[in-house]
Parts: structure tokens; C-alpha cells; sequence
């Protein structure tokens, strides 16, 4: 990441802010006990899939600047599945860089399932790209946004904190809640670039089999 430790861990606990980074994925409502609901929405040529779940904030250690999310989804038909349990930390690298960590076990069932997994990676693989390069652009804005709303010319004291993305309950006192940038690609995330990702992945698979 393209910033100190603190900046990533300030950002990581925003989770309406980082479900924006990831393509397709909203939170829509902000319940109790650190628990979201949220919607995920796939474009595949002129189809729309739609999932909605529940995401869980659990085991959050500022000391260690490590969380744990549950999540639990299904799709609008009720024909698919899917439950995350992850595990993200950050570590610093440098003053001015510092490494996001994560490790997640998903399940699937029902539709979603019949994708396997070598297509699944791939999926995985394509999100965590777009996901990662969002991330990183939301960081690296944090400290210039956080001057803009500081400064006198940024408006009326206050005025910028009602718009701005609430930060997660439990987090520092000292963390000012910065409104997210806009992702730098459209927050959908593309079916057909999963398709082309999962063919290329297959084509993979077939030349390395007859190669051996």
C-alpha cells in the first residue's frame, strides 16, 4: 500500500468505504454490533445477478491492526450460496509504505458451486486485482482529502464529517472518517472480463496438460 501502516489500518476499518473498492459490492445498511448488510451485482452482457448478505466485523485488534470478517450471502433467486470468513491485517514496511494481508475460506452451494475450482480462482484472482488497485488509490488519497477537510476553505467546521463515510465503531478517537474517493473503475463488477479471465485460465489448464 501506498502509505504508512496507520493510513491502511484507518481505511481498513472503514468497511462501507472498502466494500466500494471492491467492484459490484455495496453496503446498504449499517446495523448493531458491528454487522452491515450489502448487496453484490454481476453484469454479464444484458443479465443482472444479484446477491445479498450480511457481513460481520469480529476480533478487531488495533494493537496487531488485524480483523476478522464473516460474511453470508444469497443470491435473489435463492438458488446459490456463499459464506467468507477472512482474516486481513496490516504490517509496516517503511514510513511511507506498508503491506495489507489477508487470508479467506469461502464455501459455495447450490448454482454458484457448479463454476469449480480452477474457475473460481480465477474469478478470485480478477477481483483481488481490481480490488487491490482501489484500495491502493483510496489510500494514497487519505492524506490530501484529510487536508481538504481540515482546511478552513474546505467549508463550515463539521460540515464535511456529516457526509463523510462513518468510521468503524470501536476504532481510534484520533481517526478522522474521510469520505472515499471514487473508484478508479466502475464499482460493477464485469462479467464478460470474469469470462475472458476464466477462458484464459482454461486455456492455461489445456495447454499445460499436453505439454506434460
Amino acid at each position: 500500500m501506498p502509505g504508512p501502516a496507520e493510513a491502511t489500518w484507518e481505511f481498513l476499518q472503514n468497511i462501507e468505504a472498502v466494500a466500494g473498492c471492491m467492484p459490484g459490492a455495496k453496503i446498504t445498511e449499517r446495523l448493531d454490533d458491528g454487522r452491515f448488510k450489502g448487496t453484490v451485482t454481476v453484469k454479464i452482457g444484458p443479465a443482472t445477478m444479484s446477491f445479498r448478505g450480511e457481513v460481520e466485523v469480529r476480533d478487531i485488534d488495533p494493537g496487531q491492526m488485524s480483523l476478522a470478517l464473516l460474511a453470508k450471502g444469497t443470491d435473489s433467486t435463492g438458488t446459490s450460496g456463499a459464506s467468507m470468513d477472512l482474516k486481513a491485517r496490516v504490517e509496516s514496511t517503511g514510513a511511507d509504505s506498508s503491506n495489507l494481508l489477508g487470508n479467506s475460506e469461502v464455501s459455495m452451494s447450490g448454482k454458484a458451486a457448479a463454476f469449480g475450482g480452477r474457475m473460481m480462482n480465477s474469478v478470485a484472482e480478477h477481483l483481488m486485482q481490481q480490488f487491490s488497485a482501489n484500495f491502493a488509490a483510496q489510500v494514497a488519497a487519505l492524506p490530501a482529502r484529510r487536508t481538504a477537510v481540515s482546511s478552513p476553505a474546505a467549508g463550515t467546521p463539521g460540515a464535511a464529517s456529516d457526509a463523510a463515510a462513518p468510521a468503524l465503531a470501536g476504532a481510534a478517537d484520533a481517526a478522522v472518517a474521510i469520505p472515499p474517493i471514487v473508484p478508479p473503475v466502475a464499482n460493477e463488477l464485469d462479467g464478460l472480463a470474469l469470462a475472458w479471465a476464466v477462458f484464459k485460465d482454461w486455456l492455461r489448464g489445456l495447454f499445460t496438460r499436453k505439454s506434460a
